[in-house]
C-alpha cells in the first residue's frame, strides 16, 4: 500500500512530519512531573478501553498526549486522526509513506514514531528486531470481537490456511519481552490488527472487450501495451505468482515462500512478457494506478479496491474482477515503539480501543477495505450499508463513501459479493520469503530489464 489516501477517493492527503517532541497546546508535555504526580497518589493504571477507568490525573492529561503514527496510506487518514481528537482528545500526528521506505524507517528511525501503522509482511521483516513492544491482549477491550483470521488463520473452523505470511503466524510472541513469533495465539500480540482486504485485478470492462476470469488473462497478447501490475517487490511478486500459477508456467510448493529456482522462473516469465511489450507501465503509488486506469492507457492492472471506487467516482467504469483462482490478500495493524511509557503508552493503548470501537471501522468498511472487529462496525453502518458491503446484497438505496459521495447506484452489488465469498476465497497472503533479498534483487533486475 502506497500513498496517503484521504476520504474514500484515495487520494494523497498531506500529513503532518514525524518529531521527536510532544507537544500540547503548544507547550511540551513535562512527562517526569506527570508520571510522579499520577504515580505519588494511586500509581498507573492499566488501560481500560474507557477515561472512566483511568485514576483522575491520567484521565485529564491522556487528553493532552501527542502520539506519531507512520505507516502505508491505507489508514493513515486524516478523517481518524481527526475523529480521534474529538471523540478522546488524543492528538495523533501521521506520516504515510510507501512500503517499503515504512520497513526501513521502523528499523533504522525506532525513536521516530510512537505508533507503527504496518502490514503484516512488515511486521515480519521490523518486529524481530526488537523496536516494538509486545501488547497485552488483556488491555485490549474488544479483543474478542476481532475476526478470527487474525488469531487462528481460519475464517471458519473448516477454513483452508491461504499461502504466505498469513497474519496469525506473526501475530503472536511467546512473552512479553520475546521478539520470537508463537505458533499459537499467546496473551501477547505483535499489532492489533485494523484493516485487511482481499486483492484482484482492475478492468475496465469497457475497453477490454471480453470476460475476464483469471489472473493469466493480463498476459493475453490482445492487451499487449496496455496492462500493468505494482512496482512493491513483496507485493508485486505475488501478484506475479497468481499470474504464473494461473498461467500453467509454475505450481508453486508455497507462493508466499518460493525457492530461488521458483523465484527465477518467476521473473524470466514476467522479463519475456516485458520484453514483448506487454506491460504499459509499473505503478508504485494508488494515484498512478487510478491515473493509468482512468485515461484507458491501460485496460487491465493491479489495483486496490479503493482505486477502483476512485476511477468510478470520475463517470469511469472500472471493476474489481473475481478470479477463479482466487484473491491475494493483505492485512495491516496498529504497534508500539518499544520506546513507549507511563502515560504515553496508556494513551496508545487508548487510542487502539477506541479504533476497534466501531466508528473507524465503518469509516474503512465504507471504502471497501474491511475492520478487524466487524461487530463493533456494523453498529455504525446502516442495515443497506452493511448488506452491500459486508453480505453481498444488491444495494436498496445509494450507497456513499465516508463523504457522502455517492459510490454505487440503488440496485448494485458489490465486485465478488459477501466478505465470507472473498475472505474465504484467498489463495495467499502478500508475504516475506525466506529468501527475501535475493527476490527483490531479481524483482529489481526484472524492473530494470
Amino acid at each position: 500500500m502506497t500513498g496517503k489516501r484521504d476520504k474514500a477517493t484515495g487520494s494523497r492527503a498531506t500529513g503532518s512530519k514525524a518529531t521527536d517532541g510532544r507537544m500540547t497546546g503548544g507547550k511540551a508535555i513535562d512527562r517526569r512531573a506527570v508520571l510522579k504526580g499520577a504515580a505519588a497518589g494511586i500509581g498507573l493504571a492499566a488501560g481500560s478501553g474507557a477515561f472512566t477507568g483511568f485514576p483522575t490525573i491520567w484521565a485529564q492529561n491522556i487528553k493532552n498526549v501527542t502520539l506519531r503514527q507512520f505507516g502505508t496510506g491505507v489508514s493513515n487518514l486524516n478523517a481518524i486522526a481527526e475523529k480521534c481528537k474529538a471523540d478522546t482528545g488524543i492528538t495523533l500526528q501521521m506520516t504515510a509513506l510507501d512500503s517499503d521506505a515504512v520497513a526501513q524507517r521502523a528499523v533504522t528511525q525506532p525513536k521516530s514514531f510512537d505508533i507503527a501503522d504496518i502490514e503484516y509482511w512488515i511486521c515480519k521483516k521490523v518486529f524481530p528486531a526488537g523496536i516494538m513492544q509486545p501488547m497485552d491482549v488483556k488491555k485490549i477491550k474488544y479483543y474478542d470481537k476481532i475476526v478470527p483470521l487474525f488469531i487462528t488463520g481460519k475464517l471458519k473452523p473448516d477454513s483452508v490456511i491461504a499461502q504466505g505470511t498469513a497474519p496469525h503466524t506473526v501475530g503472536f510472541v511467546e512473552g512479553k519481552d520475546s521478539v520470537k513469533f508463537a505458533k499459537s495465539p499467546t496473551q501477547w500480540m505483535t499489532m492489533i490488527p485494523t484493516i485487511y482486504n482481499a486483492d484482484t485485478l482492475g478492468i475496465r470492462p469497457d475497453l477490454v472487450g471480453r470476460p475476464i476470469g483469471n489472473w493469466k488473462d493480463i498476459m493475453d497478447p490482445k492487451f499487449k501495451g496496455k496492462t500493468s501490475i505494482l512496482n512493491i517487490p513483496s507485493i508485486g511478486i505475488m501478484d506475479a505468482a497468481m499470474i504464473c500459477e494461473s498461467m500453467g508456467e509454475i505450481k508453486y510448493g508455497d507462493k508466499g515462500n518460493m525457492t530461488k529456482a521458483e523465484i527465477d522462473k518467476t521473473i524470466n516469465v514476467m522479463k519475456e512478457a516485458k520484453k514483448a511489450g506487454q506491460f504499459r507501465a509499473f505503478w508504485k503509488t494508488f494515484d498512478e494506478s487510478v491515473n493509468l486506469m482512468a485515461s484507458g492507457e491501460v485496460v487491465i492492472q493491479s489495483m486496490w479496491s479503493p482505486a477502483v471506487t476512485a476511477v468510478r467516482a470520475k463517470g469511469i467504469p472500472c471493476v474489481y474482477q473475481p478470479l477463479k483462482e482466487g484473491y491475494r490478500a493483505w492485512g495491516g495493524g496498529l504497534g508500539l515503539a518499544k520506546h513507549l511509557s507511563g502515560l504515553e503508552l496508556e494513551a496508545a493503548y487508548e487510542y487502539i480501543n477506541w479504533y476497534l470501537s466501531g466508528w473507524v471501522g465503518a469509516y474503512l468498511n465504507r471504502q471497501g477495505y474491511y475492520s478487524a472487529a466487524l461487530e463493533t462496525a456494523k453498529a455504525y453502518m446502516s442495515e443497506d450499508e452493511w448488506g452491500f458491503w459486508m453480505e453481498g446484497k444488491p444495494a436498496k438505496g445509494e450507497i456513499k463513501s465516508p463523504e457522502g459521495k455517492v459510490l454505487e447506484k440503488a440496485g448494485a452489488v458489490r465486485d465478488g459479493g459477501s466478505f465470507e465469498a472473498r475472505m474465504g476465497h484467498v489463495a495467499c497472503w502478500n508475504a516475506v520469503m525466506d529468501e527475501d533479498r535475493y527476490m527483490v534483487q531479481k524483482w529489481n533486475e526484472f524492473i530494470a530489464a
